[in-house]
């Protein structure tokens, strides 16, 4: 069932120790399809050198296993929730990225203050809440997933211009089009998680991007005028433009 999705994943899976993105089991991928509602996730706790393809678990939008001989990722509820509220998202990504646990451990939102950033994030990366008492002894990994959604519905978010999120005193969840992609943007928020943290400690004036500095890379790369790449939507035109 689902083995090319299931091989995309795995492969996807296998990116997280290559990009510095865990550290032992402390994360996991999943991408779904969409036609049959059915996503494919890590097992749990099963080390990256030892998972073949076979053992990813297929769930589907209930959170119930559907094949699989192994237990699924302890989050696999959240990625349920996200799945089922971000209706265009492909591929789910969940780590414990130092540079971005940091500013989750600090409840801060990763500001966008270059535009390595923009190229990818259009707003700032924002920290979800930490889970109360209450939420967590209901229904920890569900209400993760909630209080990611929540955060977006609060602050007017779109969820495909902003692929990621923290939770407050966790970690990062991103997310993108298919597996392969929401990794892409795992590592690029680790990247700028980083990158702000530096620059933080370097100045204490603001950094913010200006509103048309961040429109300008962040269109490059997205929407009918993007141009960045080979095949964007006016990569042609723009090239010949900047021949002449």
């Amino acid at each position: 069932m689902l083995e090319k999705l299931k091989e995309e994943v795995y492969q996807a899976n296998m990116q997280l120790p290559k990009l510095d993105l865990v550290t032992f089991t402390w994360g996991n991928v999943s991408g779904i399809d969409r036609v049959s509602g059915l996503f494919v996730i890590k097992p749990s706790g099963v080390a990256y050198e030892e998972l073949k393809p076979a053992d990813l678990v297929v769930v589907n939008l209930k959170g119930e296993v559907v094949e699989g001989e192994l237990n699924p990722s302890s989050d696999t509820p959240t990625h349920t929730v996200l799945y089922n509220e971000f209706p265009k998202i492909g591929g789910i990504v969940h780590t414990h990225s130092p540079w971005a646990v940091s500013f989750a451990a600090a409840k801060m939102d990763i500001p966008a203050m270059n535009t390595t950033h923009a190229d990818t994030f259009y707003n700032a990366i924002p920290a979800a809440d930490a889970l109360t008492e209450a939420e967590i002894t209901e229904d920890y990994e569900v209400n993760t997933g909630k209080a990611i959604v929540r955060t977006f519905q609060e602050r007017g978010l779109d969820y495909a211009a902003t692929p990621g999120a923290l939770v407050s005193q966790h970690g990062p969840f991103c997310w993108g089009e298919d597996p392969a992609k929401a990794v892409y943007n795992a590592k690029v928020l680790e990247v700028v998680a980083q990158e702000d943290y530096h620059t933080l400690q370097l100045t204490r004036a603001d950094s913010q991007l200006p509103q048309y500095l961040l429109d300008k890379h962040y269109y490059r790369k997205h929407g009918q005028n993007a141009y960045y790449g080979q095949n964007s939507a006016a990569s042609k035109t723009h090239a010949k433009k900047t021949r002449k």
